[in-house]
């Protein structure tokens, strides 16, 4: 399975960027899809995930200000970020389970700066 990730880039703090997903492949059945982010000297952690029901979770820092969605039929999930802030400045990763088979994507820089 192959993650293609678009979309980061750089924004002044208050903007809004949209994070796009797409997985090809051998896909079998995608439970999960989800994206994370690492900032310099910091640990991956989540973002945003959603299940293949249509189940979302976030981290309490990006509550109310991001989105995330899926087209299980594409295969893809968007991430819809918005008021973004210094903090959010990181790699973003996307990640999808498929099989119970963990797979990343390549990671997409968003910059929030003024």
């Amino acid at each position: 399975v192959q993650l293609q990730a678009s979309g980061g880039g750089l924004v002044q703090p208050g903007g809004s960027l949209r994070l796009s997903c797409a997985a090809s492949g051998n896909i079998v059945s995608i439970n999960f899809m989800g994206w994370y982010r690492q900032a310099p000297g910091k640990a991956r952690e989540l973002v945003a995930g959603v299940s293949s029901g249509g189940s979302t979770n976030y981290a309490d820092s990006v509550k109310g200000r991001f989105t995330i969605s899926r087209d299980n039929a594409k295969n893809t999930v968007t991430l819809q970020m918005n008021s973004l802030k210094p903090e959010d400045t990181a790699v973003y990763y996307c990640k999808a389970v498929n099989v119970a088979r963990p797979y990343w994507g390549q990671g997409t820089l968003v910059t929030v700066s003024s």
